[in-house]
């Protein structure tokens, strides 16, 4: 076979044939588009010693892939001791992990992840509170794969999106009974009682509480103490930028009781994320004066080829129309989501907002490899498909999915307000 000259190889390439440096130059530019750069900063304040963060940018989906690498960001607001933030803190992230199946592929698992942030926040829960102590805390915490952000949290603390264009959105729902009406229904539902604090005279002060108890949050990690009332369930929000990216704001109360959403992204645009954190602390001090823990985590989502990471000051209010959270489409997927991407809108990709979780679990596990042995997403017990539910699928396939244990759903029936009111759950 005769060779091929360069000529050839230059006459090929004037014809319309890419050389193999240009393909490989576009596939390292594609995969700058898919692989964003993240960039963080973090700030606090300390007033009490119970506000925690985790910062991790070099987690691995496959261990030993860096090509499989997310980071994760979390905020932990203690209350009654700094117990609860810490062992949350230490092991919430391993919980999560093991709770999702092995040997998925990327798609498989972001979409199992949502799941396993319920399942891991209710372990935690559960091994915390067999140490017998009776701290709590709050726990926001955000996964970034790529342009998909993940977060799931419990309490009032907080995590919002400054996207581009200078839209803020909220990607947490606050957990306090003063403020959240469906949690207040919740609770009472289950049997508990909500209420103020009585004082003498028959007076009442303060926010509204849950009894017994007395805590002012309907949903926390730990607090033992405080009745069955009070759930880890966290609500869950998947999203997933624009190419054009955005910036994350993650705090504890001491930010948001000092600054709206609005204020603390418009304290810190312009500003390179680690100055950000900063400038919100400093920002809500001015406002409120140093009077509760104060912590801040600022991270910025960009092509990784951009100079400037902070998000832009919006030009005109008329940006904001074209920015906008949008539910991702069922008949082609990939085809919308170049499409979205392209003009800047944030794909809503999952939401729950629910403690209760019973529409979406499997029932039916009458299927394949049922003689199997499997292990209960909380608390690791080894069970058959057939005794217990599945929490989350990631295909249509429910054995492939976690599932709960009797007791692990018992409890989760007990979280719900499932179970008659009086009954003592273990």
């Amino acid at each position: 076979m005769a060779g091929r000259g360069v000529g050839d190889g230059e006459r090929r390439c004037h014809h319309g044939t890419a050389s193999l440096a240009s393909l490989i130059d576009e596939e390292a530019k594609m995969e700058k588009m898919e692989r964003p750069r993240v960039r963080y900063g973090c700030a606090a304040q300390s007033k009490k010693g119970e506000d925690y963060f985790l910062i991790r940018t070099n987690c691995q989906r496959v261990p030993g892939s860096p090509s499989s690498s997310f980071s994760v960001f979390a905020v932990l607001d203690g209350h009654n001791g700094n117990a609860a933030a810490i062992y949350t803190r230490d092991n919430l992230l391993n919980h999560v992990m093991s709770a999702i199946p092995e040997g998925l592929d990327r798609e498989e698992w972001l979409q199992a992840l949502p799941r396993a942030l319920v399942a891991g926040f209710v372990k935690t829960d559960k091994e915390f509170q067999r140490k017998g102590q009776t701290s709590g805390t709050t726990a926001t915490f955000v996964v970034i794969d790529g342009w998909t952000v993940t977060v799931a949290s419990v309490g009032d603390s907080r995590c919002i999106l400054d996207a581009q264009g200078g839209l803020v959105s909220a990607l947490t729902v606050d957990h306090r009974l003063e403020e959240n009406d469906e949690e207040r229904k919740r609770v009472t539902a289950s049997g508990g009682e909500v209420g103020r604090l009585s004082i003498a005279g028959g007076s009442e002060i303060g926010p509204l509480r849950c009894w017994p108890g007395g805590l002012c949050l309907s949903r926390s990690i730990g607090d033992m103490d405080v009745g069955e009332f009070i759930v880890p369930v966290p609500y869950v929000k998947q999203v997933k930028l624009p190419n054009a990216g955005g910036r994350l704001i993650i705090a504890s109360d001491g930010i948001w009781d000092a600054l709206t959403s609005e204020m603390a992204a418009n304290s810190c645009r312009g500003l390179p994320a680690e100055l950000a954190a900063r400038q919100v602390v400093q920002e809500a001090l001015r406002m409120r004066g140093l009077k509760d823990d104060t912590t801040c985590i600022v991270i910025d989502v960009t092509q990784a080829d951009r100079s400037e990471p902070s998000p832009a000051m919006p030009k005109k209010t008329n940006k904001l129309k074209s920015l906008i959270f949008r539910k991702m489409s069922k008949d082609s997927p990939k085809k919308l989501t170049k499409k979205l991407s392209a003009v800047g809108i944030v794909e809503e990709l999952f939401e729950e907002g629910s403690a209760m979780l019973a529409e979406r679990l499997g029932k039916d596990l009458l299927a394949a490899k049922t003689s199997n042995m499997f292990t209960c997403a909380v608390c690791q017990a080894d069970i058959t498909p057939r005794e217990n539910v599945s929490i989350f699928s990631t295909k249509s396939l429910p054995w492939e999915a976690p599932f709960l244990c009797t007791d692990c759903c018992n409890k989760k029936d007990a979280m719900e307000g499932k179970r008659p009111s009086g009954v003592k759950v273990l």
